[in-house]
């Protein structure tokens, strides 16, 4: 293995909730690395700005996870624009802090229908497009990344339906991983530690629950967007030929500390 190995440059790739927080961090790290990248959200002032953002020789579009025929729409946006689609990064999720008997179910079902099935759905229609493309010298036609959580992992209070559509997360990667490397499809995931974003900054930024995170994070603060890309990179890459399955946890030791 050389250092080329971890050589993503011409890759094509969509990244799905690529225009804000850490997809849009992932989304310019892979540009920067040399791939050709289509970024997608459900948030068209967003999806409008980072148009600018991308420039030539990339592209956006409009899509809503909890659509098949939106994420259907997306991949083949991403193929008629960049010829294939070699990787997916659906980086799409939402939150709600709310304590658990006051949790309507439809609440429930509308954070789990983002998280969860959205992340399904997404997969779904890239993987129907992968599985008959042509392959390249290892036989791989595709790669997915999908987004875990810490909430994977651990319990955080008061985000239920969170965690419980990103522990389904981690099980969908490895089911599609046993059932797609048939097809040359690898899919793993990326469980990012606590990383201030739109997102989750009214949950952490001067609060109690921030300052408990950052005490229990070792390396004694949070991540930064761009910490994020390497991963992907990675995971992206012939240095991860063999990797599928996995989900790649990125916290500053966070899971790591017991007392």
């Amino acid at each position: 293995m050389t250092l080329s190995t971890f050589d993503i440059s011409g890759k094509t790739c969509l990244v799905v909730g690529g225009t804000s927080g850490l997809g849009q961090a992932v989304t310019l790290g892979l540009v920067q690395a040399g791939a050709r990248v289509v970024a997608g959200s459900s948030n068209p002032a967003k999806v409008a700005a980072m148009k600018t953002l991308l420039g030539p020789n990339h592209d956006v579009i409009s899509v809503d996870v909890s659509n098949p025929d939106s994420a259907a729409a997306a991949v083949a946006h991403t193929v008629k624009t960049l010829g294939r689609i070699d990787a997916l990064i659906n980086a799409a999720g939402v939150i709600k802090k709310q304590p658990s008997l006051d949790l309507s179910p439809a609440d429930f079902e509308a954070i789990v229908r983002v998280n969860l099935i959205g992340a399904f759905i997404v997969a779904q229609a890239a993987g129907r497009v992968m599985k008959d493309q042509s392959p390249d010298a290892k036989g791989q036609r595709g790669s997915i990344i999908t987004f875990a959580s810490l909430n994977s992992y651990v319990s955080f209070s008061e985000v239920l339906a969170y965690a419980c559509g990103k522990a389904g997360v981690m099980a969908l990667t490895r089911g599609l991983a046993n059932e797609w490397a048939q097809y040359g499809i690898r899919v793993n995931g990326i469980a990012p530690g606590v990383f201030p974003t739109a997102l989750n900054r009214p949950l952490i930024a001067g609060t109690q629950r921030g300052q408990s995170l950052l005490d229990h994070t070792p390396m004694g603060r949070f991540g930064q967007a761009e910490e994020i890309v390497g991963a992907a990179v990675y995971l992206l890459s012939d240095a991860a030929s063999f990797v599928t399955g996995e989900t790649l946890v990125v916290d500053g030791g966070f899971l790591a500390k017991a007392v």
